[in-house]
Order: C-alpha cells, then structure tokens, then sequence
C-alpha cells in the first residue's frame, strides 16, 4: 500500500529545533528529531530548519515530494524585540490642520523602550498632502538621511481612506525600502495605538525579511514543493507572503504552538492547557473548542495584535524547592537549569549515597532557601520532577520519566528535615509549585467562563507530568497528559490551520456589511492555500464598541482521517453522560448528523423553569460542545431558512438592553458553525443562510440554539 503524505511542523526554540513529521490522513505522529538551533550559522535559523527535515525524511525514508505541508515556528520576531535588534523605521505622518496636531505627537514613539536603556530608532517626518509628490520624497529623504532603514506611512482615518498612506508607501518601496502604511496592519481606528503597532511591525521587518527569503530558498533547494506556512500568535498559519507582509504575527507564537497540538491532537472543546518547560509554565483557555485571544501588550504598550491569551508562571519541572521554618514554602522560580544542576531523581542510586540536604542561593542576590542535596556524586536539585517521580505520577515512557526508587532516595533527605515520610514531603513540594498554577488557572477559567462540567485540563511540555496530574487533583477536575507531550509544539505546527482575523468598525453595521467582512476573511484564508471546502468563519458583532471581527480557518488540503478506532455508540453516550454528570439512562439522543451526535438530559428544579443541558459528541468520542441550557432541532438545508426564523424569534429575548438573539450553532457536514458572536436577529440570519449555500438541499443541519437572559 502507497504510504500516506506526511505534513512536517518545526518549532525553533532557543536551545534547540524540533521537527515532527505526521501521517497527513491519520494525524498521527510518525517521526520526531531534534537539533541544535542555529542561531550563528551563515544562514542562521534556516540552516537549523532544513538539517532538521533532512533528518526527518532520512528516518522514515521518504522523498521532498512526500511532504504534503510544512510549517514552522519561530522565537526570531520575540527574540528581536526583547534583545532591541531591530531596523530603525522612518514614520511619515500625513495631515494638515487640525489633522496635522495627534499625527505629529507620533514622533514622540521613539520613547518606547525595547530593553533597559535602549529605545525604538525612530525618526518621524510630516507631509500635508500625500497627492504632494515632491513633499512626500522629501520626506522619506529626510528620514532615510536619519538612518531609518524600514517606513512607515500613516494617517489620520487612513483606515477610511487610505489613499495617502498608500502614495508615502509607494514613495518609500521606489527607493527599495521595506514599507508599511498603517491601515495594511489593522483596520481599527485608533490612530496612535494603529501607528504604533505597524511601527514595531515594522521594525521587525528586515530581519524577518532575510530570514523568510533564506527559509524559502533552502526549502525549494531541498526539493519540497509544498507552500512554506508559518506560525501565527493566534494559533493558525499564515503563508510566507503574508508573513513577509505582517512579521509581528508571529510574535509570541511560542506558546501558540502547544495550544494548537492540544487543539487539533487532543482534541479539546473546553478547559485549560498547560504547557510546561523547565523553569516555567504557560497557562491558555480553550473555551468551545477555541482558543481565548486577546490583543497583546507590546514593548509595555497595547497593540492591536492579536495574540494567545497566555500567562506564565513561573514553575516548571524544573524548579527547586525552597524550605523554611519546617516547611516547603515555595518551588522557584529558579530552576535547576538556571542553577546548573543536574536533577536528583536522574542520578544514579550510587551518586545519592550519603546525601544531606543544604540551602543554597542558586545566583547572586536570590534568596538561600533553594534545597539541594550534596552527596557522593556532587550537588543535585531537588525539582517538582524528582517530587512526582516520588509519587509515581509520571507515566513510564514520559520524556520526565525517572526511576522511582531513586528519586524517593533523592526525597528523603527532605522528608527528615520536614519530620514526615517521603510521599507526603513529595506531596507537599508538588502542593507548593502547584499553588501558583492553580491560582492562574482558576482566574483564567472565571475570565472566560469556561463550564467545569466540561472543562479537561490537558499538561504538555516536558515537564507536564511535574504539573498537570498534581493540578488535576487538587482543583476536581479531570485532566490528562497529552500524547507525545515533549513534542506537542512542532505537532501543533504540523496540525495548525491557515487562520486569518479581519475587524472593521462599523456603526451600525448592516447585514450586507457583516458579511463583506465574513467574505473578505474567508477570501484571505483561501488565497493563502485553504481549501475553499474546508473555511469555517466566526463572526462577532460588538455593539458596544461597533467592532465587526470575521476569523477565518481552513486546512491547506482536505483531509480524511482513517483512524482505526472510531466510538462506537456506548462509548459516545459514556463520555456524553460523564460529561453531563448524569446516569446514562437519564441521558438520550437528541439529533446527529454524520459527524456528530447530540445528548441531552433534563434537570428538574422547584422554585425554576427546567433545565436542559446538551452535550455535542464527535465520531471519536470527544464532547466538542457544550450547553447549559439549550434547545435542539433537526432539518434538511431546504427546511433550514423557515425553520431557524421560528427558532429565532422564539428564543431572541427582549429589554433594557435591547434585543439579543440566541446563540446559534449549526452542525453541518463536518463543522460546528458558530454564530455565538451575534446578537442582532436579522444579521444572525443573514450569516445562518451564508454558511448553508454551498450545501446541498437535502442535506441534514442540527441547530442548538441557546436563548441568552
């Protein structure tokens, strides 16, 4: 039988680049290596990139023209912000008048700090008018005699009309300069905090720029003929002209990996991932089988880049425990890695022999109450790692994975000096790491309002086992390390999907104007290589700030996943029930589709209307959906215009605040179509009839509509 494709993802780290190759119908991983980033060779990170899709294609013997998609991550755009190596960018501010005031107060972005000390090289210019064809060349003179060495243009309302921005930047591309205008990076108003994100978009610019041509060139030489993708901030792709276009997506896309892997691997609807390194663990929501995305804080400012809601704590599997007073008070935030120490529960038994335990400042000026044991074979860390291998909570086979007997050798010193036994001086060091964590954890899900009936927390990272299992305890909740957690990075940039966000303000936006802005998310996602089929859109309408977002998604190819195993329908109803927290007799089907099949109970109360929770479960198994309340119904696309008009009207509440639709979501095919983000019932409509066109109409829709109060 012809071997599937393989779809390759490559995740540059700091240390060292992991490449995975994944079979392109299965999903599942096939090969993994690693090796050294290659930050000072000639062609720097590419170098690095292609050594590691060498390595891959020669362990599985396969040929360039078997990989069916490849992606990359990348620390350079973060990496360049917070070392200050970046371009100085020339700002040409455009007005006259009135206008001519907030567009000259730009210059003073120049104070912005890239690190200690040293701030943004910014040289600003003014023009009056843009059709001046002399003034604007002189301008860019200036700023170029300055030193800037990237522009940008901007404009007051150049969202509106940016035909300004567009003559300054074509002023600067004639003398080969790398340009942005302003409006090309958001189309949301705002002048200064537009202007200073294109900015520090385009202070990137030269840098990414080398780097993107270097990849691309080593890529095609290598012979594969696959469209080069990128990882994004958001946790999607982007082509490597959209990259070179708008290099700050890729800005603290690190973490958007790991979200990605549990997305598309795991299989996640709703709770919270945790990745764990080291020396430190970020902390994302999955809410409704999305991830939560905020606009990020750059260079101490707010931006209007879109960006993984991430927050770091800092305790890993590799942080140490620190005592006092009897107790362990705290783990880190130094690790053993900063320490440069080796990891007790990885000596050998001989190495431990007549281990004592001492307290140590791991670097000058840290406290000295880091526990380290000195011993036979020299000094070693005591780490969360060493404190799960204790308790045996590491699965064998995990990447953290040690020998239990030892690392309870490595715990007992600490044990005596806590006057306890081992486990419970392990469980005490892991209750003290975890402390932390599960602070964030519990904010993060009160913030989005994830469901503890169907939250799932998911640990990847090396250190996931020194987390994850600990976490799940102490908070009640069910959790599990994810498969091939050390990875799950570069997975998630082999399983990313072509993503792209586009926001407009509207006031008062109308149905033909939501959804321009659906098309035009839709059109990028599929001039980037998406298949038109495969494009699944959610649009929200903010009222209250007249903002109208479309994110688009697609794979780059259609995919059919042969996985051997398929729930069958006991299995569904089990994780259905469990989900539900109810007994499966109490739990009944409520309608299907080919890919999904959706659950539903009854909870009665006394004093208020019953309640009727819903729980939509895929062909594997996984609840991809949940609802607290809900009502379901069945229909052909033919039938669907009449009949969701009626479900509409029924649940659209009215009041002081106005009118609100129902949350909508339709299963069709095999997508979840969100129509959540829309509160005005025409519009909701008017989207509904959008995503049912290309259908045919005989075929089955299942709505489960949520009235909001």
């Amino acid at each position: 039988m012809t071997p599937h494709r393989i779809r390759v993802g490559i995740d540059v780290g700091g240390t060292f680049t992991d490449a995975v190759a994944v079979d392109a119908a299965t999903l599942e991983l096939v090969a993994q290596v690693k090796v050294p980033t290659s930050h000072h060779h000639e062609d720097g990170v590419a170098h690095g990139i292609v050594e590691a899709l060498d390595r891959l294609l020669k362990d599985l013997g396969r040929a360039p023209g078997d990989v069916a998609f490849l992606a990359h991550g990348t620390t350079q755009a973060t990496n360049a912000l917070l070392e200050g190596d970046v371009a100085p960018v020339g700002l040409i501010g455009i007005g006259s008048g009135p206008a001519a005031l907030p567009t000259r107060r730009l210059a003073g972005l120049a104070a912005l700090e890239l690190t200690p000390g040293k701030r943004l090289p910014l040289h600003y210019a003014h023009v009056a008018d843009a059709g001046d064809g002399a003034a604007v060349r002189a301008a860019v003179d200036e700023v170029v005699a300055a030193g800037a060495e990237v522009l940008v243009a901007t404009e007051p309302f150049g969202v509106d009309v940016p035909d300004g921005e567009r003559a300054v930047a074509e002023a600067g591309r004639a003398q080969g300069l790398p340009t942005t205008a302003a409006h090309e990076i958001t189309s949301l108003y705002g002048l200064r905090k537009r202007t200073r994100t294109a900015v520090v978009n385009a202070a990137i610019l030269p840098r990414m720029l080398a780097t993107a041509d270097l990849v691309d060139t080593s890529i095609a030489a290598a012979g594969v003929s696959a469209p080069l993708m990128v990882m994004r901030c958001d946790g999607g792709v982007m082509s490597l002209d959209e990259m070179r276009r708008r290099p700050l997506l890729t800005v603290l896309s690190g973490p958007a990996a790991g979200v990605a892997g549990a997305l598309m691997q795991e299989r996640v609807s709703e709770g919270v991932f945790l990745e764990t390194g080291g020396t430190s663990t970020d902390i994302s929501v999955v809410r409704r089988g999305k991830v939560a995305v905020r606009h990020a804080t750059v260079l101490g400012r707010t931006s209007y880049l879109s960006a993984l809601d991430v927050r770091t704590v800092g305790v890993g599997g590799g942080s140490m425990a620190r005592i006092s007073g009897g107790r362990v008070h705290a783990a880190g935030p130094r690790s053993a890695h900063i320490a440069g120490l080796p990891y007790a529960c990885f000596a050998d038994a001989a190495d431990l022999a007549g281990a004592r335990l001492v307290t140590v400042a791991p670097l000058a000026g840290d406290p000295d109450d880091y526990a380290v044991l000195e011993a036979a074979g020299g000094r070693f860390a005591l780490t969360m790692t060493c404190a799960a291998n204790a308790l045996g909570r590491v699965p064998e086979g995990d990447f953290a994975a040690g020998d239990p007997e030892v690392a309870r050798t490595a715990l007992r010193p600490l044990a005596e000096a806590l006057g306890t036994d081992v486990a419970t001086a392990a469980a005490r060091f892991l209750d003290a790491g975890v402390r932390q964590v599960e602070a964030v954890t519990r904010t993060m899900m009160r913030e989005y309002r994830v469901d503890d009936d169907t939250a799932v927390l998911v640990g990847g990272g090396g250190g996931a086992a020194s987390v994850t299992p600990h976490l799940t305890a102490a908070m009640g909740l069910p959790g599990r390390i994810a498969r091939h957690n050390e990875v799950i990075s570069p997975i998630g940039v082999a399983l990313a999907l072509v993503r792209e966000q586009v926001e407009r303000i509207i006031p008062g936006a109308t149905q033909e104007q939501i959804l321009a802005v659906r098309a035009e998310a839709e059109s990028a996602v599929v001039a980037q290589g998406a298949a038109p089929g495969a494009v699944e859109v959610e649009v929200t309408v903010d009222a209250q700030t007249n903002t109208v977002r479309a994110v688009a998604t697609g794979a780059t190819e259609l995919r059919t996943q042969d996985r051997a195993h398929r729930a069958d329908a006991d299995e569904r109803l089990d994780a259905a029930a469990a989900s539900l927290k109810a007994d499966r007799e109490r739990v009944r089907v409520l309608a299907g589709t080919d890919a999904y099949t959706v659950y539903g109970t009854e909870v009665r109360r006394r004093l208020r209307a019953d309640r009727r929770p819903v729980r939509v479960v895929d062909a594997d198994g996984v609840v991809r959906l949940g609802a607290a309340d809900a009502r379901v119904a069945a229909m052909t696309v033919e039938e669907a215009g009449g009949e969701l008009a009626r479900l509409v009207k029924d649940a659209t509440a009215y009041g002081d605040g106005g009118v609100r639709a129902p949350a909508v979501r339709l299963l069709v095919g095999g997508r979840i179509a969100d129509l959540s983000g829309v509160l005005e019932p025409e519009a909701l409509l008017a989207l509904a009839r959008a995503e049912l066109r290309p259908r045919g109409a005989g075929e089955r829709v299942v709505a489960v509509v949520e009235s909001r109060s």
